[in-house]
């Protein structure tokens, strides 16, 4: 039995892609879970699908009062909190500096911010009383944007770089009590959408890349799947597996690492 059996975690951005591999992974290995979903319609789906094993609460990261709502449900339906996953992010589409006008930089950067991260740092500050009660801890989703360029546009690198600094000051700010660490992900087929402000929220990562181009990015060269990036998630939250990393952040790129995102520039592959 995994030691996270009646643990209980709450997971922002739980109704589809990474977020719904988190839910259905933490449920396999015992824990209870709660998740904070924007979606009316995922949180439906996500009632059907796992029924008593989840309680999913429709709200807002971007507002503390959500945050809050979301821990609450947490604390009295299971009277405690172990792990506090900051997950729910929107991606650029690479929208580059050149390619996008004034206009949408503000307003861009306004509302990408605000999601991925203002909403880890009010999810965070929710959570923090009960995590500090438990002696358990924080993972925020990050992105092979949050090592090195090409993963996204200057928006959203800018804003998982953002991220790394946020988990280092909380892993320092919350020891020796809470454990706070990041995942970078890879690519990978999700629902991961846009800004409104740049025009993208109707427009899925799966619309910008195709399995085959995101395969043939990485060194390992295959096209991972949501579920394939839920170990590390699982190891983190782990008292057992994981008493010495804090203000860590695991680059779980498929070996991207090794080549960096390569680009054409001049006629010539960089």
């Amino acid at each position: 039995m995994s030691d996270l059996n009646d643990d209980v975690v709450l997971i922002t951005g739980g109704g589809s892609g990474l977020g719904l591999a988190l839910v259905a992974r933490f449920i396999e290995e015992g824990a209870r879970v709660v998740t904070l979903e924007r979606s009316a319609e995922k949180v439906t789906r996500l009632q059907q699908q796992f029924g008593e094993q989840i309680v999913a609460v429709q709200g807002d990261v971007t507002s503390f009062a959500d945050n809050q709502r979301a821990v609450k449900m947490a604390l009295s339906r299971f009277g405690r909190l172990d792990c506090f996953i900051g997950n729910a992010g929107i991606w650029d589409h690479n929208a580059s500096l050149l390619a996008t006008s004034p206009e949408q930089l503000e307003s861009g950067f306004n509302e990408l911010f605000a999601v991925n991260v203002k909403g880890y740092l009010l999810g965070a500050r929710a959570s923090a009383a009960a995590l500090l009660e438990s002696s358990g801890s924080m993972i925020f989703t990050l992105s092979n944007a949050a090592w090195y360029p090409g993963g996204g546009g200057p928006l959203y690198t800018a804003s998982k770089h953002a991220a790394v600094g946020l988990i280092r000051q909380l892993a320092y700010e919350l020891a020796p009590k809470v454990r706070v660490n990041g995942v970078g992900p890879c690519g990978m087929a999700s629902d991961l959408r846009g800004p409104q402000a740049l025009g993208q929220q109707d427009t899925s990562i799966m619309q910008s890349l195709t399995p085959e181009k995101i395969a043939a990015i990485l060194p390992l060269q295959f096209s991972p799947a949501p579920e394939d990036f839920t170990g590390p998630y699982v190891m983190l939250a782990s008292r057992r597996n994981n008493r010495t990393l804090s203000g860590v952040t695991i680059n779980a790129d498929a070996g991207l690492a090794i080549w960096g995102i390569r680009h054409v520039a001049g006629g010539l592959l960089l």
